[in-house]
């Protein structure tokens, strides 16, 4: 999906291309990867000058990760924000700057 969000619409081949650096996945695999989040409404087809297939994203980023985020937070936290919270706090090793953002969000949240 990250190669489809910074550039899109792409070939099987481009995405597969895109993934080399982090991937060794065959070219079949991959169209079978796209094909399923086609299935999933997650992807949208088209076709490019030459009549070739392409994908491209039909979910935002930000949509996409607020779905994953709510189903990871309810599979592994039982959807309980604290916890989930804690963990990452006490887990990761956030910079000054962080934490004094991660405050700023968790005290603005206060006043909605």
């Amino acid at each position: 999906m990250e190669a489809l969000w910074e550039a899109s619409p792409l070939t099987a081949s481009q995405v597969r291309d895109a993934l080399r650096p982090s991937t060794d996945w065959a070219e079949n695999t991959v169209r079978t990867l796209l094909t399923r989040l086609v299935k999933k409404n997650v992807l949208k087809t088209g076709k490019n000058k030459a009549g070739t297939r392409t994908f491209a994203p039909a979910v935002s980023r930000a949509a996409c990760v607020k779905v994953e985020s709510e189903s990871f937070a309810e599979r592994i936290f039982g959807g309980a924000a604290k916890p989930l919270i804690t963990y990452f706090a006490e887990n990761s090793q956030l910079s000054a700057e962080e934490v004094a953002e991660l405050k700023r969000i968790l005290d603005e949240s206060l006043k909605s």
